[in-house]
Order: structure tokens, then C-alpha cells, then sequence
């Protein structure tokens, strides 16, 4: 099977984009996504379960009690075929056992290449990566396919690859919306082939300005996607979202006040429009990553921090911006995260989540799981800090579950 595919994957495939009338009054054309594969809005928070042998049951049952109902976690390529054709799967088993049994659903990140699956990469001295695309797509579409496989039906939606805007998630090689989209094909190709219902997301964009060999611009790199003609291969457009200001604040508003349009919450609607002008309108979105950092102590990421009661605020009003005005193109939005028990102050992931290694909740858990929930036709109301839902005694009732 491997060399068939990896025969097959270079092939472009047929059918183009339909175009859809124009309206002035909306620019992002929502009525233009008539038949939504997610219901919008759906929320989901990223974890990190896999190894968790003691944490994954009680962080499984904090996204439980938010009335979240997904859980966004990597399926590490590297973790699933360690040797090329040696599989293991026990993780993966018990992970998903354990999340159906507390009736979430799970968005799989396809990402984290074995090394044995790129040599060119690993030969060169010196590369700074955190993940490289295989030398064969052949060998990621085989990955990719015998977890559809054995999946099938179990797995909400697939998120193929993540941030191959950058360098560094690219091998440490100038990024390439051309063999992304192969590299896209051939996942998307293996999964269709072995679960044909399963939602497939392209992987989303990291915000940023710089245009050089280490990194293109989200919306120069969506429009080169658009070019390659990735959305053949596709059913959503993934996005990130990560907070820069408040919510509400537009690309316009902080361009004019000296600042850049991505550094905005609502940069999202810069690439939506791409996705119109591309003819794309009836397609959703998922933003992937979502939220607000706190970090006082990395540079990179310290300039733009938040105190920890305006990282609650800012998302409960982003999810509630987003109700308002994005629906239904978009659909998921996946908060970050459920901090890993291995960070460190060190880490800057671990002041973007909402919980804390030790395993403390923050303000903004608090605040994400007692706010509204905006479900497809139907609010569930804010609820008390002391009801019985919010402190864990009974059932969270979330979008698939609360009766109106």
C-alpha cells in the first residue's frame, strides 16, 4: 500500500471551487456555508494525554466539567510507527477509551515526523526544527492511513500537519505551500481511503510579519495554499487565533494605530476574506489555537502579556465575539491548553494555558467553564460558580447534551 500511494499522491486531482453570490452587507459570506461539517460553535480545548498515566483521567474530566465536548491532542507520528512498519497503539487505544467513556470527542493533530522519516533532514548539522516533513510523502500517507483505519468513525476530525509557515515546523527549511499541499494530498487521500466520513482541517497558520526563508506571513501563505490548490484536499480551513489585544479590536483599528494586522484576535477575518476572494466562501473555519499568554519571564512572548484575570476576560469574550459575528463559518474553536504536567516556567506553552502544571486550575478555566456556551440554535446559560454543574457533582451539560 505504501508504494501505491506514494505512486498516487503527486496526482492533481479535479474539481474546482463554486462560486457564490456577492453581498455587500456580509464580507465574510456566511450564507454562503449552507452545509457546515461542525456545528458552530463547537468548543474544544487542547491537552496533552498521551503519556499521562495518572493525569489524562482528572484533565479529562476538567474539559468534561468546562461542558467542553472536544479535546484537541497530537498523535505523534513519532509515538505511532517509532520504526518504519512497527506500530504501536496502545496509547492511542487507552486515550480514546478514556475520553469516549467521558463523552468527548477527539480532534487528531497528524504531526511530530519520526526521524527515520527524513534523513535529509536529520544529516544536516546544525538545523533547528521541531518537526520535518517525511523525504517520501508515501510514508506520512501510510501514518496517516492505518490511523483512519483503525479509528474509523471514532476520531471527530483530523488536523494534518501544524504551522508549515514556519521554518521550524518545516524541517528548518524555508516553507513551501506547494509540497505542504502534497503533503496535504497524501494524508487526506489515506484517510478518505480507509474512513470516508471523517472531517479533514488543514493546518493552521502562525500569525506572523516576518517574510524570509524562516517564515511567511499567514495570509501570503494561505493565498500560495490557495495557488497549490490545497482546498481540493480539504473540508476546513485551519486557522490560529492567538490574542494580542482585546478581542474586539480589528486589523484596521491596530494598523491605524501603528501596530500590525495580525497581531489581533480578529485577524481571522483577514484570512477569511482571502478564502472569498478565492472563491472559497462556502468552506468553514476551525480556529485550531486560541487564548492569551500570561508570561512575564520570555521575551519573545512577555511584551504582549496579560495579568491572568484579563486572560479570562479576553476569552470569554472572544468565544462570545466569535458567537455574534463568525458563525456559522466558523465552527471549532480549540482553546490553548491544558497545561502538561513537564512545563516549566521555562516553557512558554505553559502561560498560554489555562491550568497550571501542578495542576491548578487558573481564572480563565474557571471563567471558560461557567460561561455561555453558544451551541448551534440554542444558548446554554451562565452558570453560578456553586452549582452543582460547575463544582462537578453533576453532569456538565454542553452543546450536544443540554435540552432548551
Amino acid at each position: 500500500m505504501r508504494r501505491v500511494i506514494s505512486l498516487m499522491i503527486w496526482v492533481i486531482a479535479g474539481g474546482g471551487i463554486v462560486s457564490v453570490p456577492q453581498s455587500s452587507h456580509d464580507p465574510f459570506r456566511a450564507f454562503a456555508v449552507t452545509d457546515p461539517p461542525i456545528a458552530s460553535l463547537t468548543y474544544s480545548i487542547q491537552a496533552f494525554l498521551w503519556w499521562g498515566d495518572w493525569w489524562a483521567n482528572i484533565h479529562s474530566q476538567w474539559i468534561q466539567t468546562m461542558a467542553f465536548t472536544h479535546v484537541k491532542q497530537t498523535f505523534a507520528w513519532e509515538d505511532i510507527e517509532p520504526a518504519q512498519g512497527e506500530w504501536r497503539w496502545e496509547q492511542a487505544d487507552a486515550l480514546l477509551t478514556l475520553l469516549e467513556s467521558r463523552g468527548l470527542r477527539v480532534v487528531a493533530r497528524l504531526s511530530d515526523a519520526p526521524e527515520w522519516s527524513h534523513p535529509s533532514v536529520t544529516g544536516v548539522q546544525d538545523v533547528d526544527y521541531i518537526d520535518a516533513p517525511p523525504d517520501d510523502a508515501g510514508d506520512y500517507a501510510m501514518y496517516c492511513g492505518e490511523v483512519a483505519r483503525r479509528y474509523r468513525g471514532r476520531i471527530a476530525a483530523y488536523q494534518i500537519w501544524n504551522e508549515p509557515n514556519l521554518s521550524r515546523e518545516w524541517g528548518g527549511r524555508q516553507p513551501d505551500a506547494g509540497a505542504y499541499t502534497g503533503l496535504l494530498f497524501a494524508c487526506s487521500f489515506a484517510i478518505r481511503l480507509n474512513d470516508p466520513d471523517a472531517i479533514i482541517i488543514s493546518a493552521g497558520l502562525a500569525p506572523t510579519g516576518t517574510y524570509d526563508a524562516t517564515a511567511f506571513p499567514d495570509d501570503v501563505y494561505l493565498q500560495q495554499l490557495y495557488d497549490a490548490g490545497f482546498h481540493r484536499y480539504i473540508d476546513v480551513v485551519g486557522m490560529h487565533a492567538p490574542g494580542y489585544s482585546e478581542p474586539s479590536l480589528s486589523p484596521a483599528q491596530a494598523q491605524a494605530n501603528g501596530g500590525q494586522r495580525f497581531f489581533t484576535f480578529r485577524r481571522i477575518e483577514d484570512l477569511r476574506r482571502i478564502m472569498v476572494a478565492n472563491g472559497d466562501a462556502a468552506r468553514q473555519v476551525a480556529i485550531l489555537e486560541m487564548g492569551w499568554t500570561t508570561d512575564p519571564i520570555n521575551p519573545a512572548y512577555a511584551w504582549f502579556a496579560v495579568e491572568e484575570s484579563t486572560q479570562a476576560q479576553y476569552l470569554v469574550e472572544a468565544y462570545a465575539y466569535a458567537a455574534a459575528n463568525w458563525r456559522p463559518w466558523v465552527g471549532l474553536i480549540s482553546t490553548i491548553y491544558i497545561a502538561s504536567p513537564t512545563w516549566t516556567e521555562h516553557d512558554e506553552e505553559m502561560w498560554w494555558a489555562v491550568t497550571t502544571p501542578d495542576n491548578r486550575t487558573r481564572p480563565a478555566y474557571i471563567a471558560l467553564a461557567n460561561m455561555p456556551k453558544y451551541c448551534a440554535g440554542f444558548v446554554i446559560p451562565e452558570r453560578p460558580g456553586d452549582s452543582p454543574e460547575a463544582l462537578g457533582q453533576t453532569p456538565a451539560r454542553n452543546c450536544e447534551t443540554f435540552q432548551p
